[in-house]
């Protein structure tokens, strides 16, 4: 029997303990739940909106209408992917990403040891194009079940439907609210193809003999490296990097470079140069910064934290702040990673 709920607080559901209300909730356990859930918000004529694990999102103000928390469990190698290399992995939306990856590992299912200990859930990851330690989650991607709110038709999705960028698909632009993701299926490897071109990775691994390293080992190394510089948000609510890296031409990389020598940069494959965001922000003087109940913090830069009774409002202040100085300094605009909700305060 579906539970809906009303007036349900989601300071517990976001992992930066922002206070909002959803006007109704819902947590889905299996597709049949969400289609049910679904003809109870057609009827009523609200919004829907999808939630996964809440790590990457700031809340604003309450949110109208019915929020699903989707939860659907299950993993399996798909159906005819048992020969050859390649392993193709049906992942329900609700699974947890981390345990994910350690699964994997534990069944020879090797590539995703560099995007270890991620926060959120598998139906979530490619809304954002979750990345880490060099690697983007659209490189093992296959495909994606998702209901189309609209229509309330199931569709399956490959890569070029889902239109995915640096931090960014379909679901964060056109798509936005427009799908509810129920399982992704992702092309893994029985044989290890180990990525170490990140620095940081590199320097964690430094006292390993390559020759002897394991995806497990990869894995550890990464889990280390953010243990090191990001807060753990049930101590201390965030979600994560809170600023995405900004890409600029080479021409401008070369002028900041020549203003500012020690400029932390990344050069693309397109010709493009990434710059590091957090490096950017702490040259602004934001490095342990507190407003308020909200702060930048101490040892990462690209980390904004809410250290308790901070509101939503207090946390976007305080991003403008720090975007208007890095475009004084550097003539470079930061833009948020997290989606903000309800839509009417995205900028």
């Amino acid at each position: 029997m579906l539970d809906i709920q009303a007036a349900v607080s989601l300071q517990p559901h976001n992992t930066l303990s922002l206070p909002a209300t959803a006007e109704f909730f819902c947590r889905i356990n299996t597709r049949e739940d969400l289609f049910e859930a679904l003809e109870w918000a057609r009827q009523k004529g609200i919004p829907v909106t999808p939630l996964g694990g809440g790590s990457n999102l700031v809340l604003v103000d309450d949110l109208p209408g019915l929020l699903l928390q989707i939860a659907i469990p299950g993993i399996a190698l798909a159906s005819g992917s048992e020969a050859g290399e390649q392993r193709h992995i049906r992942i329900a939306a609700g699974e947890n990403w981390h345990h994910l990856v350690l699964h994997t590992l534990k069944n020879g299912w090797y590539g995703l040891e560099n995007l270890s200990l991620i926060p959120g859930l598998a139906g979530a990851a490619p809304i954002q194009n979750i990345g880490a330690y060099g690697i983007e989650l659209s490189e093992l991607f296959h495909s994606l079940e998702a209901v189309h709110l609209p229509s309330g038709e199931l569709h399956t999705m490959l890569a070029a439907d889902c239109r995915f960028g640096y931090r960014d698909s379909l679901f964060k632009q056109a798509g936005r609210n427009q799908y509810v993701i129920t399982a992704i299926t992702l092309s893994l490897s029985v044989r290890p193809h180990l990525r170490l071109t990140y620095p940081a990775l590199l320097q964690a691994l430094e006292a390993c003999d390559e020759s002897s390293l394991t995806p497990a080992m990869v894995s550890a190394a990464v889990c280390a490296v953010r243990r090191s510089k990001l807060p753990d948000p049930v101590e201390l609510p965030n979600v994560g990097s809170f600023f995405k890296n900004p890409v600029v031409t080479e021409g401008q990389a070369v002028a900041l470079r020549q203003q500012f020598p020690d400029l932390v940069y990344y050069p693309q494959a397109d010709g493009t140069v990434k710059l590091a965001a957090g490096w950017l922000v702490e040259q602004t003087g934001w490095r342990g910064v507190i407003r308020d109940r909200v702060g930048v913090h101490d040892r990462q830069s690209l980390v904004l934290v809410n250290f308790g009774g901070g509101t939503g409002a207090q946390l976007l202040a305080l991003a403008e702040e720090i975007n208007d100085s890095v475009q004084r300094k550097f003539a470079v605009a930061l833009e948020i990673e997290p989606t903000i909700y309800p839509a009417r305060f995205r900028s």
